[in-house]
């Protein structure tokens, strides 16, 4: 990684110490949805774009370390393909995307702390989770975003592009492939 930060396991850097709350002010930071009805409602959501992550695929989970020992990032993800998958069948997009998690079945969510931003670990991650995606077999890779949201180029920079839109509005997404 750069600028002295170094990838982790998650595995084994959660197996020496609580990292939640590390993790967590990662994930709500970078969160475009900032308020809850309930602690309910943010533990759910957390769920869902994080915890099942760490709960069913904790191997193809990274930490990117600053020489303090804090976590600066992390990235998550999953090679099963989501629309086939009963885990993610809350997440509607990917029935419309039906025809392309075939062909792109590995996915991932990557965050990184704001202070570290604009450094290339967020990349170092991204790369990190391919290589595992590369090694399982397979045969592509995604993300999802909002379709105005600011982290298109970054992705198209590290070989993803546009495959498929849905929605409407604000609530538009972009499913973004690359090959493996």
């Amino acid at each position: 990684m750069t600028n002295a930060i170094e990838p982790a396991s998650y595995r084994q850097f959660a197996a020496k110490k609580d990292i939640g709350p590390d993790l967590d002010a990662i994930f709500f930071e970078a969160s475009n949805t900032k308020t809850f009805g309930s602690a309910v409602e943010r533990a759910t959501f957390r769920y869902r774009w994080l915890g099942r992550y760490l709960e069913h695929d904790p191997g193809y989970a990274h930490l990117a370390v600053n020489p303090s020992g804090d976590i600066v990032g992390y990235v998550v993800g999953a090679l099963d393909d989501p629309a086939r998958t009963p885990r993610f069948a809350d997440i509607g997009y990917f029935a419309t995307f039906r025809h392309l998690t075939d062909r792109y079945p590995a996915h991932l969510h990557v965050n990184v702390a704001p202070r570290f931003r604009n450094r290339g670990v967020g990349a170092d991650l991204i790369r990190l989770f391919i290589a595992d995606a590369r090694r399982a077999g397979s045969r592509g890779v995604h993300v999802v975003t909002g379709a105005g949201a600011r982290n298109i180029p970054f992705y198209n920079g590290l070989g993803f592009a546009e495959a498929g839109r849905t929605g409407e509005g604000a609530g538009e997404v972009v499913f973004l492939a690359r090959s493996l």
